[in-house]
């Protein structure tokens, strides 16, 4: 005999409960399409482009002939660029942490009531154009700047000296324009820190630079890696800041690789350097994640 509360037979709820099983592969299905229709698919044509005959042209089309010549042609050629790109990238990330770091501990420790005022100070320049950020710095750098006037009054530069087209302008743009994606994720990791681990610290006659290094340090190390790599990593394939800060000297890897697709329309080694930067950049992620000894990087 059926119970009462007993279901019936036939009952749908062992199909519910399958239903439920796909619902989370479900909700991935857009996100997935996307990244295949928009990520995958270009990253596709593009490995298929940097396998094309050099030979060719966009008037007499491009053979399909496996060169992979092009990509020992391509750092060759660009050796010195890529060189140039990887050590500004660095030299702007060490002082984007320099500066960052100070300053996302400044918001999330001690700012107090203006907190998310600092905040949206970092964020806002984000607001604006790339491109009309790096004007804005052509402008204060500019030989008849008051910068350069002051730097000259002061002797730090010579009568003709400028900042203007050399090596430094181009990496004060890229720190400028790639810090707030190193402050954040340092200030969210910052943020979550416990404060009674400090107090505790402070309980056991811990100086405040001992307390630093041996708690909030590693302690901040998740977003202190997520950070340098959200800088290191576009700053390395940028190529506006050398294009209006720099000179034909400073040019970097993403100067060319743009000159090659738009310029000398030669897409075949266009297409590898830009797959030789990006597993170039793997690389260094991946010994920089092993190194750092961080599993967590958000």
């Amino acid at each position: 005999m059926t119970g009462i509360g007993a279901a019936p037979a036939g009952s749908a709820r062992p199909a519910r409960k399958s239903g439920r099983r796909w619902l989370p592969y479900l909700l991935l299905l857009p996100g997935t399409l996307w990244l295949v229709v928009f990520f995958f698919g270009p990253m596709l044509t593009l490995g298929a482009a940097s396998l094309w005959d050099p030979a060719g042209s966009l008037q007499t089309g491009y053979a399909q002939t496996l060169s992979f010549g092009n990509y020992v042609d391509a750092v060759r050629d660009a050796g010195p660029q890529l060189l140039r790109s990887f050590w500004y990238a660095a030299i702007a990330t060490l002082i984007g942490v320099i500066i960052g770091y100070p300053l996302a501990y400044a918001i999330a420790l001690k700012a107090g009531r203006w907190k998310y005022l600092l905040l949206v100070a970092v964020v806002a320049p984000m607001f604006t154009s790339f491109l009309v950020r790096t004007l804005a710095w052509k402008t204060i750098l500019s030989d008849n700047g008051a910068l350069v006037g002051l730097l000259r009054d002061i002797g730090i530069l010579g009568a003709d000296g400028r900042l203007l087209a050399t090596p430094i302008a181009v990496v004060l743009g890229l720190t400028y324009n790639f810090l707030p994606f190193l402050v954040l994720p340092l200030y969210a990791s910052l943020e979550r820190l416990d404060r009674r681990l400090l107090e505790a610290a402070g309980d056991l006659y811990a100086s405040p630079a001992r307390s630093f290094v041996k708690i909030t340090l590693p302690l901040s190390m998740p977003g202190l890696v997520a950070g340098t790599l959200l800088f290191f990593i576009p700053a390395v394939g940028d190529y506006i800041n050398a294009e209006l800060l720099g000179n034909p000297n400073t040019y970097m890897v993403g100067n060319v690789i743009d000159s090659a697709f738009l310029v000398r329309l030669d897409y075949p080694h266009g297409a590898a350097l830009s797959f030789a930067l990006m597993f170039l950049i793997l690389i260094i992620v991946m010994v920089y994640l092993f190194r750092s000894g961080t599993d967590e990087v958000v």
